[in-house]
């Protein structure tokens, strides 16, 4: 775990050194001021002896001029070097899930990733600078104000030895039991996030079915359990300030009757008292600073687990070493292919398939919901690995693909569209970024997307709303399938992408692909069957498995649940009319 987190330093390496030797020197000079100031009491006030005054006191002024900027050198390389540290993890981590395949992401859910990338980093920031400054300044400060001590009084530096095994007790205490509630926490602000994240990206469905008051509910419970658990970590922390607390209190009363004592009998000075007093307070404020960063560290420890699932995360997807740069065509073959997405033969959703497609035909795709259509479809780019068999394209398997080559040869219009904030025309460009005006008009027409943006008060440069509020369901699924088709790909996958148009939009478009990309294998999943009706070949879905392949005459005359889904629409076209 340290190892991978060390890795994210980089170039911060050299503000993360500077902080500590910046840090040591702070340490020193203030080690140093109680012992001038013992000097400056006892050989110059005590003895009336003003130069010495004077001269002790230039000396103390400048060794805490000294000890302000180096403490002031040691904050800046603090505060670079862990908001670097923050900057270089959440870097890692945003390019890591960019190399997930879908299954890595399906380990862990979207509001876990937001919570890694934006609470856990904090915590790893906030512990590091404490970590090169505050960790190197308390144990130094502890080891050079007992030296200093000792060399002043032996017996009265032996009292606060006594009380380290209690602070160290009861450090481990609260570190041991406090430690799994952190844990805990962290995995409940997960599915908090995951509550806030569905309700603002489904907002619209709340409200209309007026359900506010149930999603106020759900988010009061899970905050409500985070309320508790971190009230109970906190009790069980809140008991290293009044330990440290007594312990401090208990030296100084301690100290101080011992040594009035020996300042009365002589052997004692009254400077030396006053910078003994210091050097234990020094001490034991050394020792309370390193229970605060062992809190720190307990509630960080945490998180750099979190973080480090992450970056070890092992992509299952990955390139051949010879990996191949180009896609011959687009002809598809599933020979002998299973699938799971749980990995195992156990819990299969696609068995046994075995498929052709020759390059440039048109093939649609029916299917009840759960048969398994979208997962057949999405084996093809490689967004997943088959479980068993051999899924390949243009007569190469696609895992002696680069996997950049093949997704870029294969565009994929989703059952859910989604448009960035920000122009139509950035959005159409996610297709090509080097694409001309006239290039997106053309695929725009293509797609019948044209009219509706020229009726927009700015046209190709009005501006999408995140998620694509502002345009309708059709109106989005069309800007998609215009962004598809300027990858000019080798295979076009639509699954579902025309459920929200009316058919004779539905119909224009498939007479523009038909008549403008011939050469492009075209796979269509439909629920109208109307949508399909005109394809090379129809495959029929149930349960995971391929029970039918024809044409739509064959299978009109053949097959029964083309021929229910066939007549049912029909008779349902015809009570609309």
């Amino acid at each position: 775990m340290i190892k991978t987190l060390a890795k994210c330093i980089r170039e911060y390496k050299v503000p993360s050194l500077l902080a500590p030797f910046f840090v040591t020197l702070e340490v020193v000079m203030e080690v140093l001021l109680p012992f001038l100031m013992a000097t400056l009491i006892d050989d110059g006030v005590n003895k009336n002896d003003m130069d010495y005054i004077w001269k002790t006191g230039l000396i103390l002024a400048g060794v805490a001029f000294a000890a302000l900027l180096f403490g002031a050198l040691s904050g800046k390389y603090a505060a670079k070097a862990s908001a670097g540290f923050a900057k270089n993890l959440r870097h890692d981590l945003f390019y890591k899930i960019q190399d997930y395949s879908f299954s890595n992401i399906d380990k862990f859910s979207t509001s876990s990733l937001v919570t890694r990338l934006t609470t856990d980093v904090t915590n790893i920031q906030n512990s590091y600078q404490m970590i090169i400054r505050v960790a190197i300044r308390a144990p130094f400060m502890m080891i050079f104000a007992m030296i200093m001590s000792f060399s002043i009084n032996v017996q009265l530096s032996f009292v606060f030895v006594a009380f380290m095994p209690v602070i160290m007790i009861v450090l481990f205490i609260i570190i041991k039991f406090a430690h799994p509630i952190f844990r805990r926490v962290f995995k409940t602000y997960d599915k908090l996030n995951n509550v806030v994240q569905e309700n603002l990206h489904g907002i619209r469905v709340v409200k209309s079915f007026v359900r506010e008051d149930h999603e106020v509910e759900k988010f009061g419970a899970i905050s409500d359990l985070i309320y508790k658990d971190f009230s109970k970590a906190e009790k069980i922390v809140a008991f290293n300030m009044p330990v440290m607390q007594l312990s401090v209190y208990s030296c100084i009363l301690i100290i101080s009757w011992i040594a009035s004592q020996q300042i009365v009998g002589g052997t004692m000075t009254t400077g030396e008292l006053i910078s003994m007093m210091t050097y234990v307070f020094q001490i034991l404020m050394s020792l309370m600073f390193l229970s605060m960063i062992m809190v720190m560290v307990t509630l960080s420890r945490a998180s750099a687990e979190r973080i480090s699932q992450v970056l070890n995360e092992d992509i299952d997807l990955k390139n051949n070493e010879k990996a191949l740069k180009t896609v011959k065509d687009g002809s598809i073959v599933f020979e002998n292919v299973s699938f799971s997405y749980a990995k195992s033969m156990d819990k299969l959703c696609l068995t046994d398939i075995d498929l052709k497609i020759k390059s440039g035909e048109t093939v649609g795709i029916l299917g009840g919901t759960g048969s398994s259509k979208s997962s057949l479809v999405q084996l093809i780019p490689r967004l997943y690995d088959a479980t068993k068999g051999r899924v390949l394209v243009g007569g190469e398997d696609v895992r002696d693909y680069d996997v950049e080559t093949i997704r870029d040869s294969v565009a994929m219009v989703l059952q859910k569209n989604i448009l960035f904030s920000g122009t139509i025309k950035e959005n159409l460009r996610w297709g090509n970024k080097e694409a001309s005006d006239e290039v997106i008009k053309r695929v725009c027409r293509l797609a019948q997307a044209e009219d509706f943006i020229e009726r927009m008060p700015d046209k190709y440069d009005t501006y999408i709303e995140q998620g694509g509020t502002n345009v309708s369901g059709g109106q989005r699924q069309r800007l998609c399938i215009a962004r598809a088709l300027l990858k000019k790909p080798k295979i076009l996958i639509l699954d579902d992408s025309t459920s929200a148009v009316d058919t004779k939009t539905d119909k224009l478009i498939r007479q523009a692909f038909l008549s403008e990309i011939p050469d492009t294998t075209k796979i269509i999943i439909a629920q109208r069957v109307s949508s399909v009706q005109d394809a090379d070949k129809i495959i029929i879905m149930d349960k995971g498995r391929i029970t039918a392949v024809g044409t739509h005459n064959e299978l009109l005359k053949n097959n029964k649940i083309y021929q229910e889904v066939y007549y049912s629409q029909q008779k349902g076209s015809e009570g609309n009319g």
